[in-house]
């Protein structure tokens, strides 16, 4: 048991900075699925979380010390309003897992104005299911797929 927990540990932190390593890193520390999709999903609401609730803190005692002549309108800003508007937040919580971070999207869903509340929950409900999707596909397909190291 104890294994296990150890072996979670880099899986859960990996989790919290880029969604795809859980799965990948669960299947190469060779967690059972169930572990590998219960650890992923704590790590993306681990960073969800934190950010929500004290991103706004993080914002102007940290990086405003760091970042002052900060542009507003910068293209990648641009792309972050545009990508908003186009989708709202249960698009940004769908593509969090894929294309953002976890940190990044909740940044931006932070950013926004939505409530603390919903962002929680819809990026919840896109932990779960884009967990049980890329763990599923990874230990299916992993030994086909993946570098010999990971194996």
């Amino acid at each position: 048991m104890w294994e296990e927990i150890l072996k979670s540990i880099p899986v859960f932190l990996s989790s919290t900075l880029k969604f795809i390593l859980g799965p990948t890193l669960g299947y190469g520390a060779k967690l059972h699925p169930l572990t590998t999709i219960i650890v992923t999903i704590g790590g993306m609401m681990a960073s969800v979380v934190a950010f929500t609730y004290f991103g706004e803190w993080l914002r102007t005692k940290v990086l405003h010390r760091f970042f002052r002549n900060r542009k507003k309108f910068t293209p990648r800003n641009r792309k972050f309003v545009r990508l908003w508007k186009k989708y709202g937040l249960t698009g940004v919580a769908v593509l969090t897992p894929l294309i953002l971070t976890p940190i990044g999207g909740t940044i931006l869903a932070v950013s926004s104005g939505s409530p603390k509340e919903k962002i929680i929950f819809f990026m919840l409900i896109s932990a779960v299911v884009w967990a049980v999707f890329f763990t599923v596909t990874i230990y299916f397909f992993g030994h086909q797929v993946l570098p010999d190291w990971v194996k």
